[in-house]
């Protein structure tokens, strides 16, 4: 059975829906041009439905909010006292079948509230839904409460015989929850006739964070530190014993509750969490609505480090405490460590492609930002590859690296001191226990380095001494580990100039024996499509010859990463109407690139208003096949292009990932000084998935 929805069945309260949802939206943004979510009952008014809200947002779904589910529980309700269930139905699939003819897939989720049908049906009304849709489902299977897997698997099986008498497809089960301990068995014992995939427990994923804590409980940011609300709260405790004995009772995650004007304690669990032979604390809730003296915030603030979050309660401590018990965890838009994590288990745990058969999707031809982001995100997942990050003083380098091992992207290698990166991420409250840690300061191979570097550099006057003291350099320390295979790849730049990111790569790395020459690409994320901006950093006057090589490398960048590369080579004149020795070197580069590589669409000169408006290209360059599509943009010279992507960056709103060096022997791409965490995470995937296509060309 081929169709182009899903329907998520869960079977008990708190199955972890939201994490499957997530890891099926992903797949379906990258596979198809519009997905729409829908929810046939809503429990809430939808202007509360936190759902429908986190979908919209999160995937930017262009639908309307109204157009995502069927009926509120309320008009279901009144259809059932008045002996009009069948209405029900009715109603939720005219809604759906309007969705149906305007979205490519259909994400369908069932009921996961509160509410309970079973108090008013004695039936489940979700798998009547789900059978008056006619569409395949997926079942999620709550084994948070499983005592062993022999009654788990007949649960399983009862569900199968249920969903069959329902003539219900079953496209797989997840079971999600499971114990750690069980998970390996697991795979031997559940059998069943659909695909079963099996999902670990993991902890982090319900535990809230300060900020669902602020959110549920009301309190009020006391400390400055937005970022640091996204901690994990793994337990709490009330400071009410004297500092010397309190202290014996920290653990890791501790949300620690106390009035505002405990000063000792206060002051006690700032340094506490500072040393690094104490547990790291997630944040401190005051409460009595006491704020601590300006004295005390003068302290804890003159310390150059990360600020525990810091939070405040107008309750007595009692009160609090029972306020903070009854929070419940969430996967919110502000979640960005548990998505990340969610995510990452889902794709680590479930084969998509067995799925993906089950269901009729045709690909877009046109390449949005989302649907770029994850096939990025997809094809590094399968890369395999060890990318390097030098630069471990940076938070948002930290915080990048986080949130690609939490997605399983790639693995990460950081360079540094064991210690002091463990204190760091501890005080920032990132777990980066699956990164691996190289310090220069005690590497056993730095002689090799040194002589390395020596033997590649002694024609250009580099003695001994000199090239000990080049490998004491962070840049040129970890662009060897790349050339002599320590590491797949580089990403530096967020503290480094672009300059020392390059040119220690290179020297060491060099260029591709078949490539004539080291250029550079930006992937420019417009809101609507993706574009590819060469060459905007490495090349400050290419000759004909040159700009024909940027041509066809940026061509082939473009085609590795899923975009139809249709090459606009630039000029300030469009076609034969222009004259002058600029614009005849874009002419020509252009025929010099056509004969080396016929298979590839490129057309110049032309302007860039002929080269993405297509109503431009008709006036300008009638018949073209490049004029008014480009995705492909080859500036003629440096400080053109540098200033062009960075005007579209600024006024438009583009994202720009890059450079992103094309012609090296081994990935080494750099970032701007000014980048966000989320430009660090997309240049590590870009920089994965180079390692591996590297590694293939290399085996080939």
């Amino acid at each position: 059975m081929q169709s182009n929805a899903i329907f998520l069945y869960s079977d008990a309260r708190r199955s972890g829906t939201r994490i499957v949802a997530l890891g099926l939206m992903a797949m379906l943004k990258r596979e198809v041009a519009d997905v729409a979510y829908f929810k046939p009952i809503i429990t809430k008014p939808v202007e509360e439905e936190r759902d429908i809200d986190f979908f919209k947002h999160y995937f930017k779904l262009r639908q309307p909010v109204e157009s995502a589910y069927g009926l509120h529980i309320d008009e279901v309700q009144k259809l059932i006292a008045e002996d009009r269930l069948g209405e029900v139905y009715e109603r939720i699939l005219e809604r759906y079948h309007a969705l149906e003819g305007a979205y490519d897939v259909i994400l369908c989720e069932g009921i996961e509230d509160d509410f309970d049908f079973e108090q008013v049906l004695d039936f489940d009304i979700d798998l009547e839904i789900a059978a008056s849709l006619a569409i395949p489902m997926i079942a999620i299977v709550n084994a948070k409460k499983t005592e062993n897997l022999e009654t788990l698997e007949q649960h399983l099986k009862l569900l199968e015989r249920t969903f069959a008498k329902h003539r219900l497809h079953l496209l797989s089960f997840v079971v999600n929850r499971l114990d750690v301990s069980f998970v390996k068995a697991s795979q031997k014992v559940l059998q069943t006739e659909a695909p079963l995939f099996v999902l670990p427990e993991m902890a982090e994923l319900n535990q809230p964070t300060i900020a669902e804590i602020m959110e549920q409980t009301g309190a009020t940011l006391i400390s400055k530190d937005e970022k640091m609300l996204d901690r994990s709260v793994a337990q709490s405790i009330v400071g009410a014993m004297t500092l010397e004995h309190y202290l014996n009772y920290l653990k890791d995650g501790d949300l620690i509750i106390v009035p505002g004007d405990r000063s000792d304690i206060l002051v006690g669990t700032y340094w506490a969490n500072l040393s690094r032979k104490n547990p790291s604390i997630a944040g401190m809730l005051l409460t009595g609505g006491l704020v601590p003296a300006e004295s005390i915030m003068q302290l804890l603030s003159g310390v150059d480090f990360p600020a525990l979050p810091m939070i405040g309660l107008h309750e007595d401590t009692q009160a609090a405490a029972l306020k903070v018990q009854a929070v419940q965890s969430e996967i919110t838009l502000k979640s960005e460590r548990k998505i990340s994590l969610a995510e990452g288990l889902f794709c680590e745990h479930v084969d998509l492609d067995i799925i993906k058969k089950r269901l009729t999707l045709s690909r877009p031809e046109t390449m949005t930002p989302v649907r770029f982001t994850y096939m990025l995100y997809e094809k590094a997942r399968h890369s395999g590859s060890d990318v390097l990050l030098p630069e471990i003083d940076d938070e948002r380098v930290l915080r990048a690296a986080e949130i690609v091992l939490r997605r399983k992207l790639c693995k990460i290698t950081l360079l540094g001191n064991p210690e002091k990166i463990a204190q760091r991420a501890s005080l920032l409250g990132l777990n980066l226990s699956g990164a691996r840690i190289v310090d220069p300061e005690n590497f056993p191979d730095m002689d090799k380095f040194v002589e390395t570097f020596y033997q590649l550099r002694k024609h250009k006057g580099i003695i001994l001494p000199m090239a000990k003291e080049m490998m004491s350099r962070v840049s040129y320390f970890a662009t060897m580990m790349v050339h002599l295979g320590y590491a797949d790849a580089l990403v530096s730049g967020a503290t480094h100039t672009t300059r020392e990111t390059i040119k220690p790569a290179f020297e060491i790395i060099k260029m591709e024996p078949e490539e004539k020459l080291i250029s550079s690409v930006f992937f420019m994320l417009l809101h609507d499509r993706v574009l590819v901006y060469g060459d905007c950093a490495v090349n400050p006057d290419p000759n004909a010859e040159a700009l024909a090589e940027i041509a066809i490398q940026s061509a082939h960048t473009a085609q590795a990463f899923g975009l139809v590369p249709r090459v606009a080579m630039l000029s300030y004149s469009s076609g034969d109407s222009g004259v002058g020795e600029d614009v005849d070197k874009v002419r020509k580069a252009m025929e010099i690139a056509k004969q080396r590589a016929p298979e590839l669409l490129i057309e110049g000169p032309m302007q860039y208003d002929a080269a993405i408006d297509p109503k431009v290209a008709k006036e300008k360059m009638p018949g073209s096949k490049v004029a008014g599509q480009a995705t492909v943009f080859i500036f003629p010279d440096l400080n053109t292009g540098n200033n062009t992507y960075k005007a579209v960056q600024r006024s438009a709103g583009a994202i720009a990932i890059g450079p992103i060096l094309q012609g090296i022997r081994k990935p080494v791409n750099d970032l701007s000084r000014g980048c966000l965490v989320e430009d660090i995470v997309h240049t590590i995937a870009i920089t994965a998935v180079q390692a591996a296509m590297e590694k293939a060309k290399q085996k080939s």
